[in-house]
C-alpha cells in the first residue's frame, strides 16, 4: 500500500490575527444546544493529569490558567477545554475523578497513554473507556428510574441528555507511537485496519447507547513532535523542511486517510447520526510550518523536560552518569509550540482550536456548534 505523501499546506495560512486566540475560540451560543460532552481519548484531551501509571503528574504541568494541582498534559488548556468554551459549557469533569465530581454536563474518559487497541502505555484503551461510559449511563438511568428524578441535584445528567450530547474523540496517536517503536513501516501500515476496527466497534457501541453527534479528530503529525524528531536527528538522521521525521508523518497520513474512509462508512451506515471528521493534522502542521510568522519559536524548541540521552518528565530530576538533570520549565511558554516534547502548549492548543472549531478544517465544513444531526 502506497503511503500518502506530505503535501504543502502553506496556502491554507490564515491571515488577520488581530483578535486574540482566546477571543477566536471562546463563545457561548450553540445552535445545537448540546447539554453535555462525552470525550474519549489520550493525553491530548486528558484532564485527570494522570500518567500511564495513574500517578499525578507534577508541576509545572497545568501552571497556566488552571492552577494547582495540575490536571493537563500541558502548561494550561488542552483543545477539549476550548471546545467546551466554544459551546458555552463548563470544563468536562474527568471520570476518574469521580468523588465529589459534577457530571451534569458530561464526563471525560480520556487518560494519558490510552490507545484505540489495548496497549502498553495505559490500561484505559478505547474499549475500556466505552465500557466505563456504558456503566456510567446505566447507573445514571437506574438512579433516575428509582425515583430520583432530580438528577441535577446529584450532579448527574438527565437520561434524555445522553442522546442529545456531543461525543468527541482524540485517540490513535499512541497506537502509532507504539508501532514506530516496535514495527517496520510495512507492519504498521498492515496493522492500521485492525486498529480502526477497534475504533469502528467503539462508535457502534456508543451509537447503540443512543449517541448521535460524533466529533472525531484525526491524528496529528507525530513526526513533528520533538520527542520523535530530535532523537532521529541525534542519530544523524535528516529532518524535512519543517523539522519533522517525514516517514512517520507519511504513516500518520495513511492512518488518517483510512480513518476518514471509516467515518464516511459510518456516516452512510448510521444515517440518523451526525459525524464530523476534523483534520487536526493539517491544523498542527500549518502552525509548525509557519511558526515564526505566528509568533512562535522553532517548533523543536520545547519548553521543559528532556529525552536525550534519557527521558525526564517536566518537574522531575533524574541521574545521568552521576549528574542530576532537571525537567525545569522555560520562563515563558507562550512562544513555544511544544510544552514537553510530546504535548502542545496552552498557546499552541488555543491557536489550533481557533482553526478547527470554525468548520474550515472539517468534513462536513460546519462549525462545532452545528455538529448535531
Amino acid at each position: 500500500m502506497a503511503l500518502v505523501k506530505i503535501s504543502s499546506i502553506l496556502g491554507l495560512l490564515v491571515s488577520g490575527l488581530a483578535m486574540t486566540q482566546r477571543s477566536l475560540v471562546a463563545g457561548s451560543s450553540s445552535s445545537c444546544n448540546f447539554p453535555a460532552i462525552y470525550n474519549f481519548g489520550d493525553s491530548n484531551s486528558d484532564n485527570t493529569g494522570r500518567s500511564a501509571a495513574l500517578t499525578q503528574i507534577p508541576p509545572p504541568y497545568g501552571k497556566t490558567n488552571l492552577g494547582s494541582p495540575p490536571k493537563r498534559f500541558s502548561n494550561g488548556h488542552v483543545i477539549l477545554d476550548f471546545i467546551t468554551e466554544k459551546l458555552g459549557l463548563p470544563y468536562v469533569s474527568a471520570y476518574l475523578d469521580s468523588i465529589g465530581t459534577n457530571f451534569r454536563r458530561g464526563a471525560n474518559f480520556a487518560t494519558g497513554g490510552s490507545s484505540i487497541l489495548p496497549g502498553p502505555f495505559s490500561p484505559f484503551d478505547l474499549g475500556i473507556q466505552v465500557s466505563q461510559f456504558k456503566q456510567f449511563k446505566s447507573r445514571t438511568t437506574e438512579l433516575y428510574n428509582q425515583g430520583l428524578s432530580n438528577c441535577s441535584s446529584m450532579s448527574l445528567p438527565h437520561p434524555d441528555d445522553f442522546s442529545k450530547a456531543l461525543y468527541t474523540f482524540d485517540i490513535g496517536q499512541n497506537d502509532l507511537t507504539f508501532g514506530f517503536q516496535n514495527m517496520t513501516v510495512d507492519q504498521i501500515v498492515a496493522a492500521i485496519p485492525g486498529i480502526l476496527n477497534g475504533f469502528d466497534a467503539a462508535i457502534q457501541q456508543l451509537y447503540g447507547e443512543g449517541a448521535r453527534a460524533f466529533w472525531i479528530h484525526n491524528t496529528g503529525p507525530i513526526g513533528c513532535l520533538p520527542f520523535m524528531a530530535l532523537p532521529f536527528k541525534f542519530r544523524n538522521g535528516t529532518l524535512d523542511q519543517n523539522g519533522c521525521y517525514a516517514y512517520q508523518n507519511n504513516v500518520v497520513q495513511e492512518f488518517n486517510q483510512q480513518l476518514k474512509e471509516r467515518v464516511d462508512q459510518l456516516r452512510n451506515n448510521l444515517s440518523i447520526a451526525a459525524f464530523t471528521y476534523i483534520d487536526v493534522y493539517s491544523a498542527k502542521l500549518l502552525l509548525i510550518s509557519d511558526a515564526k510568522n505566528q509568533g512562535f519559536v522553532d517548533p523543536l524548541n520545547y519548553c521543559c523536560g528532556t529525552f536525550v540521552p534519557t527521558f525526564v518528565m517536566c518537574g522531575l530530576p533524574a541521574q545521568v552518569n552521576g549528574t542530576t538533570i532537571h525537567g525545569d520549565a522555560c520562563g515563558d511558554p507562550q512562544d513555544r509550540i511544544s510544552w514537553d516534547g510530546i504535548h502542545f502548549t496552552d498557546a499552541a492548543n488555543s491557536w489550533i482550536a481557533s482553526r478547527i472549531l470554525t468548520g474550515s478544517m472539517s468534513d462536513p465544513p460546519a462549525p462545532i456548534s452545528s455538529a448535531c444531526p
